[in-house]
């Protein structure tokens, strides 16, 4: 089977290196773009998430430049995903990202972090019920952005607020929340609802059981979509890992954890295994498993790409009987 490249919206970092380091040896980017490619990723969003406007400065100039001197990260990654810091701080929403940094959205923030940088920041998750959130949103479409909720508390009305405004994807649906939410009127379901809402899911099996996220891809449909939201620990075996300053461990089972909490702290996915795993599951066909991975990320990208000059091409993936990868070609 032949497809286009898969498109991850969602990578903190990968195969041992940490996106929000805010330093790299000069071979820290390709060891991880080599790995992605190796699992059939041709084209990514690097993710920082919260952390103060000073240190997110270092980050972003750190990771901007080890991009810009590789090769693979000018052709690979057109820009960012900022995740944070305009979420929301309650317990439970709040999973791994540092809540006394959290604030309300602030446009003007985007244009400082950026404006030294030589990709843009092209999605941001933000929660869209703290104040000015809704104009923040507008200036974001209006800058060719997208933004996504996440880390939310919102409500079906805030929600549909969100997308009216501009909102146009569920980052990590189900996740980010706390364990215990109202049966029915709550964040999951209110973004569901929304027919103008993408609904990024992010398949390992940890993060959300096979039989639930079965029930919601079938509630999204065509607006379901794979991301991974892995982490430096993704593509390496279990052990300690870092990860935006923290240090975060990879288990026996795969599930990436702050050692001896409970909450998850991204995961160890990898994009290929998501697919496979869909197909194991009976979620999807192996053609509409790699559609979520592949040419619907890449056209909820595509208007981003476009308002900013840029292009990812779709690349190639040649697929073994059983979905691995064994033939990828950039785009």
């Amino acid at each position: 089977m032949r497809s286009e490249g898969l498109v991850d919206l969602q990578v903190n970092g990968f195969a041992g290196v940490d996106f929000n380091a805010g330093a790299f040896a000069p071979a820290d980017l390709p060891t991880a773009l080599d790995a992605l490619l190796a699992t059939g990723v041709t084209c990514l969003l690097p993710t920082l998430i919260t952390a103060d406007e000073p240190t997110l400065k270092t980050r972003f100039a750190a990771l901007d430049a080890a991009l810009t001197a590789s090769g693979a990260g000018s052709a690979m990654c057109p820009g960012y995903h900022l995740e944070g810091p305009f979420l929301n701080p309650a317990q439970g929403y709040a999973g791994c990202h540092d809540p006394t940094v959290m604030m309300a959205p602030d446009y003007d923030m985007i244009a400082r972090l950026e404006c030294s940088l030589a990709r843009p920041i092209l999605l941001i998750t933000i929660a869209p019920e703290l104040p000015g959130a809704g104009a923040f949103i507008r200036r974001a479409r209006a800058g060719g952005k997208l933004v996504a909720i996440g880390h939310s508390a919102a409500d079906f009305v805030v929600t549909e607020d969100a997308a009216t405004a501009g909102a146009s994807l569920a980052t990590h649906l189900g996740n980010g929340l706390p364990q215990l939410l109202p049966k029915l009127a709550n964040p999951i379901m209110a973004q569901l609802a929304e027919d103008r809402l993408v609904a990024c899911f992010i398949a390992d099996g940890i993060h959300i059981p096979p039989a639930a996220l079965k029930v919601l891809i079938r509630a999204a449909g065509p607006r379901a979509m794979l991301v991974t939201d892995a982490v430096s620990a993704a593509a390496q075996p279990a052990g300690l890992y870092p990860f935006a300053g923290m240090t975060v461990e990879r288990g026996a089972d795969g599930s990436v954890r702050n050692p001896g909490q409970i909450g998850l702290a991204g995961s160890a996915l990898c994009l290929d295994a998501a697919i496979r795993n869909l197909v194991a599951w009976g979620i999807a066909t192996a053609a509409e498993a790699i559609a979520m991975a592949s040419t619907r990320p890449a056209s909820i990208l595509a208007p981003a790409l476009a308002a900013h000059g840029l292009s990812c091409g779709p690349g190639e993936v040649m697929w073994s009987e059983e979905l691995f990868p064994v033939a990828v070609r950039p785009g």
